[in-house]
């Protein structure tokens, strides 16, 4: 009797541990947004970029790369290579986007819709690109999805920010890039160790900003204090605990469910930047972000919905975003 009292309790537990994480990785998450505004103007972009990924390589690469010797996972040179590829396309191209972004101006809210509609993209153009089918309803919820996009940016704009109208097509850049190292991972033959990933994509792009910072001149950090509580905000925050609640989530919850909490980072951001900035965030900004999350309802719903015995590889959207961070 005593354990059948218990078993409710376990799984309410449960449940409660796992909506405490959901909302944590939420918050960190969009946190990534709003370091990279408060790191703005504190330095330059590879600077800020640059201290970010050099000490977590330094730290984190032997550590990897021992137990991987030491369990004789070690990656094929093909499958390093590919990763260096995933890396330079998800987190080196794709940041330099979101920072310069913010840098010049946008919303942290706007480059975060933006960023957020890459799965749509990715599921949208999976069909073309490697042959997989794509219901209709996906390219439905990609327009509307689109849409959103344009009210979002079309309120920023018109609120009068100084960045200038072509610093908007910036976060689409990086959105392209996520789409691109999500193709690339894609037509892997084989998965490689969620760490060994995350590890190879924070030293390419450790080795990318620190060569840009090189480069411009810019390898030396400010002494001030913005800089250092914006470079241990993204640390901390961002990285261990974006990525680590992404990892953790997804043993608990499945990628689909983290898919759809990626879809609340968006209007957290937009209202988290007008609260800690005074970004805009007009009726017209709370439209455009409640248009962005119908489209992704209509794209999970396909993706969630029974597949028939004969139909081939997978069309789910939620495949789309597992390389977006």
């Amino acid at each position: 009797m005593s354990k059948q009292i218990g078993i409710p309790r376990i799984v309410t537990s449960r449940s409660a541990v796992t909506a405490t994480l959901s909302v944590l990785f939420v918050v960190c998450w969009s946190s990534g947004f709003i370091g990279a505004k408060l790191g703005a103007g504190s330095a330059e972009v590879p600077t800020l970029l640059m201290w970010r990924f050099l000490p977590l390589a330094v730290v984190l690469l032997p550590i990897v790369w021992l137990s991987a010797r030491r369990r004789n996972t070690m990656p094929t040179p093909r499958a390093l290579g590919r990763q260096v590829v995933i890396g330079m396309l998800s987190q080196s191209g794709y940041l330099s986007s979101v920072y310069w972004a913010v840098d010049l101006g946008v919303n942290t809210g706007t480059t975060a819709l933006i960023d957020g509609i890459q799965p749509l993209v990715a599921a949208a153009l999976l069909g073309p690109v490697l042959g997989v089918a794509v219901p209709r309803m996906q390219w439905v919820g990609l327009a509307i999805g689109m849409g959103g996009v344009a009210m979002v940016t079309a309120a920023d704009a018109g609120a009068g920010t100084s960045a200038p109208w072509w610093a908007y097509a910036i976060p689409f850049l990086g959105m392209l890039s996520l789409v691109a190292s999500t193709f690339v991972q894609q037509r892997a033959p084989t998965s490689t160790p969620p760490l060994q990933a995350l590890v190879i994509h924070c030293s390419t792009s450790a080795i990318v900003f620190t060569t840009l910072a090189i480069v411009s001149d810019a390898a030396v950090p400010p002494s001030i204090s913005t800089f250092w509580i914006a470079l241990l905000w993204l640390i901390v925050l961002s990285t261990f605990g974006g990525y680590g609640l992404y990892w953790l989530l997804l043993r608990r919850i499945g990628i689909t469910s983290v898919n759809t909490l990626m879809f609340l980072i968006a209007p957290v951001t937009a209202v988290w930047g007008a609260l800690m900035f005074g970004e805009s965030f007009t009726p017209f900004t709370a439209l455009g972000l409640a248009v962005g999350i119908v489209a992704v309802v209509v794209v999970t719903r396909v993706g969630n919905r029974p597949k028939k015995q004969d139909e081939g590889t997978d069309s789910c959207p939620a495949r789309a975003s597992i390389t977006s961070r």
